[in-house]
């Protein structure tokens, strides 16, 4: 087993959070269960869903039927982006509860500022922001969340509920990788005490193809998968990777090396990705919808 899948980073309220977990973004709900037992199986302790992905109740499933006891699994899901009032994101919060199959939920965040028909359009939806998270925070207190924090959000975003409401957000759950790599909001939120959790850290495979990060990876013997994942480690993020495939969980968890101050640099400044094929539209990075039902898709960079 990997030594990453043993390691924690500890959350501003004391609360520990595997270091590496397993995104299940576009595993159908009938087949995520058998997703998280091989996960599980393989020494992962993380499992990140959302309600946004439609499979929360085959995750759930897998939780709580695995081998495991349900105290040593972290599973975090998400508010859907779209709500920005109070009483909805209370039953949705239940409803997730509901679905999972769960008592508590360990990390439950706010999926994106804007609704994603609105993503990163100007709007930033303040005020349905603070309503949603009041409503994280009164969960939290309830002892139905471990954690809460929040997902896609900018600087201003974060700035919002800081100023407004009670508990910080703990987590910052963000596009991170090799060829984008957000890192004035890394450390701003590294200097709050707020963890970014890197999702896509190989940048839904686009970064693969790359000569110069390939070049990189084969002098340490690794993929460029691996690397990718390892990137994200030594920038102290979380890696979030995404897979249904065994061998690529083991793979990505496989990262006990170091990458040299020297790599770091370059892999630091690698050309940032164009275009990330059909992970690039609505709704996974934005896109407008409009009223006929016609997708204005567009590519999303930092």
């Amino acid at each position: 087993m990997s030594k990453i899948l043993n390691q924690t980073f500890t959350l501003a309220n004391g609360v520990k959070i595997p270091k590496i977990g397993l995104g299940t973004w576009l595993i159908d709900d009938d087949k995520v269960a058998a997703t998280v037992h091989e996960a599980i199986n393989l020494g992962y302790r993380h499992i990140d869903t959302a309600e946004a992905y439609g499979n929360e109740r085959g995750v759930g499933e897998g939780v709580r039927t695995c081998a495991v006891a349900r105290e040593e699994i972290f599973v975090t899901t998400k508010l859907r982006a779209e709500i920005k009032d109070y009483e909805t994101a209370v039953a949705a919060i239940d409803e997730s509860l509901q679905k999972l199959g769960l008592s508590y939920i360990d990390l439950m965040i706010i999926h994106s500022p804007q609704p994603w028909t609105d993503f990163r359009e100007g709007e930033h939806f303040f005020e349905g922001n603070i309503a949603a998270w009041r409503a994280l925070e009164a969960a939290y207190k309830a002892g139905k969340l471990r954690a809460i924090g929040v997902s896609n959000f900018e600087c201003i975003d974060i700035e919002n509920i800081t100023a407004n409401c009670e508990i910080k957000p703990m987590v910052n759950q963000v596009l991170s990788h090799i060829g984008n790599t957000p890192f004035e909001l890394i450390d701003y939120c590294q200097k709050a005490g707020i963890l970014i959790e890197a999702y896509s850290p190989v940048a839904h495979g686009a970064i693969l193809q790359n000569a110069q990060v390939a070049d990189i990876a084969k002098g340490y013997g690794v993929s460029v998968a691996r690397l990718c994942v390892r990137y994200c480690i030594e920038l102290g993020l979380l890696a979030l990777p995404k897979t249904a495939n065994a061998a690529h969980m083991r793979e990505n968890a496989d990262v006990d090396f170091e990458i040299s101050p020297a790599d770091m640099k370059i892999l630091k400044q690698i050309a940032p990705v164009e275009n990330y094929g059909e992970a690039s539209v609505f709704p996974v990075f934005g896109g407008k919808l409009h009223k006929d039902g016609r997708l204005e898709a567009k590519n999303f960079k930092k």
